[in-house]
């Protein structure tokens, strides 16, 4: 007979989830900031992507927030993180963006470890942000290349 896994620590993963509700919303801020300050011929492709990626933060937001309150909590007001170095060349606001990635993705995984074999709707919601986490690393990564450049920027 089936038994049911162990009992995830709700205080832990709503403190988690929230820490990724605010990340997602600083992400919201810092592509729509971004947006607003590319110029030069490549403006037009670059802030849609900026903007979309503006549009996805806010639905993960949505998403954690969700979580939060059935797992009975209360979603945070507040806004990850937002530093800024006011150099708005493409190349600072990529390394930028990409760090913003990695800080969010670091929650995402600490979440993982806290849910993994105790909760699978939860496991699978981690892992599929992982997973959008870093596809988006991937892009920003590639993006950071000089054209014709085949070695990864790190």
């Amino acid at each position: 007979m089936p038994t049911r896994k162990p009992a995830i620590d709700q205080p832990a993963v709503i403190e988690n989830l929230n820490a990724i509700l605010e990340l997602e919303l600083a992400g919201v801020c810092r592509h729509l900031h971004y947006s607003l300050m590319i110029f030069g011929h490549a403006r037009i492709p670059i802030i849609q992507w900026m903007r979309d990626q503006a549009t996805e933060g806010m639905n993960h937001a949505s998403l954690a927030g969700e979580h939060v309150t059935t797992l009975g909590g209360h979603p945070s007001l507040k806004i990850g993180k937002m530093t800024e170095s006011h150099k708005h060349d493409i190349d600072q606001i990529l390394r930028e963006a990409l760090e913003h990635e990695h800080a969010t993705l670091d929650e995402y995984y600490a979440l993982l470890d806290k849910v993994e074999g105790k909760s699978v709707w939860l496991e699978e919601y981690a892992r599929e942000q992982i997973q959008l986490e870093e596809g988006h690393i991937a892009e920003v990564e590639k993006m950071m290349r000089r054209p014709g450049e085949l070695k990864p920027a790190r």
